[in-house]
């Protein structure tokens, strides 16, 4: 589809020359206008709410605020905003990072004029489309208007991963029973399951799954609601729309990461909430997950395995740029008779235990084999009472961090 009107392009790095330089690629193109230039990330984030571009030219290295962590940001407001990464690091990981923050493009410097004018006008044209489509759904569901069935909200849906480097510690029990304590009747909420060889996502909601990940996945480019409504589970006795993993082992790694993570952010469009239940295993699909989640939910139980395998993980996670603050650790199965306590694992690990869960294997073991989660039946019981304050603290530090943003613009 052809870019309709101008490409209105917004230019982020700290060096004058490397500005100059690009503005000087971009000015030939009679489709793409330059509508500002910022030396910062932080000056990024304010220019990018106030100019409202179609793309941004962004360098990935800048002494206040990288173009990664700033990417996120400006997606995060604005989510029909296009990013084209520029670096001298030609590294995958770098690439990786940069997808997983929301970049539509990555180029190493300097690119050739055709490459760089291509990649941005590309861009302006995805940037179009999205904007014209939020615009016409916003329209739709406004005073006077009527939501069709194919509408996308204006609003970017949180993602929360639960995740355990150790099996057995009750992570897909939590994950459920999560996703069913966020739903109210002005949210809609989408549990993922993310564990691609033995999911159990559906079998403790008692439910079939007709479909899987692999019906979207592979066509992730050209998605609609009316796609996503026929793939989903439709749990009818809580309201959650539930993907289900792959039929068999074998077919996990037809499922990549990139398509899994193009997947996550068009659910953004649709749901209030994604909880995503990941394997405790690390691969690609699991890895993006974590990093692109707005919260991570890290379990832990107990026994020194499952402590030391958390402690393995906070030390990868410092090194993905996972920030502690984006990490619930709580401790599952809780038995005040041990002596290893809570506290003591938070100190250890240098990282808060902010909930725990009492132990009551009786219980959630009839649960999990009814297929009947104790958030639907039971939520008087003190299991359910745990589920729900983890639910109220995660939204409670959803709602703090979208303030931050604007406080950083607010400051500077």
């Amino acid at each position: 589809m052809p870019v309709q009107e101008k490409v209105r392009v917004l230019v982020v790095d700290d060096i004058s020359e490397t500005r100059d330089n690009i503005l000087r690629m971009l000015q030939f193109d009679t489709n793409i206008e330059i509508i500002g230039a910022a030396r910062s990330g932080k000056e990024a984030i304010e220019l990018s709410q106030k100019l409202k571009p179609d793309v941004i030219v962004m360098d990935i290295n800048m002494p206040d605020m990288d173009g990664i962590t700033a990417t996120e940001t400006i997606r995060r407001k604005l989510p029909y905003v296009q990013v084209v990464i520029l670096s001298v690091q030609n590294d995958p990981s770098y690439m990786r990072r940069a997808m997983l923050a929301g970049a539509r493009d990555f180029l190493s410097k300097p690119p050739s004029i055709d490459e760089f004018t291509a990649a941005v006008r590309r861009a302006g044209t995805m940037a179009q489309d999205e904007r014209m489509k939020l615009e016409s759904a916003s329209v739709g569901s406004g005073p006077g208007g009527s939501q069709g069935s194919s509408s996308i909200s204006t609003s970017r849906g949180k993602v929360i991963a639960v995740y355990s480097p150790k099996g057995g510690t009750g992570a897909t029990t939590i994950a459920v029973n999560f996703a069913l304590a966020l739903k109210t009747e002005d949210n809609k909420v989408a549990l993922i399951d993310a564990n691609m060889q033995f999911g159990d996502v559906a079998v403790l909601l008692n439910e079939q799954a007709k479909n899987s990940v692999l019906d979207l996945t592979p066509r992730v480019d050209e998605l609609d609601k009316e796609v996503i409504e026929d793939v989903f589970i439709n749990h009818a006795a809580s309201g959650i729309r539930v993907l289900a993993a792959p039929p068999r082992p074998e077919m996990a790694e037809a499922v990549l990461a990139e398509q899994f993570d193009k997947l996550i952010k068009y659910l953004r469009q649709i749901f209030t909430y994604i909880v995503i239940d990941a394997a405790s295993y690390l691969t690609d699909v699991v890895l993006a997950s974590l990093e692109s989640a707005d919260e991570v939910i890290l379990i832990t139980t107990q026994d020194i395995p499952s402590i030391k395998n958390c402690s393995a993980f906070l030390t990868l996670a410092d090194g993905l740029g996972i920030k502690r603050d984006r990490i619930l650790f709580i401790m599952n199965r809780y038995d005040k008779r041990i002596t290893i306590s809570p506290e003591r694992v938070g100190e250890s690990l240098h990282q808060e235990i902010v909930a725990t869960i009492l132990i009551d294997d009786r219980m959630v073991s009839s649960s999990v084999n009814r297929g009947v989660p104790f958030m639907i039946d039971n939520k008087l019981h003190p299991i359910a009472k745990s589920i729900q304050n983890l639910v109220d603290l995660t939204r409670e530090r959803l709602a703090k961090a979208e303030e931050a943003p604007v406080e950083v613009a607010a400051k500077k």
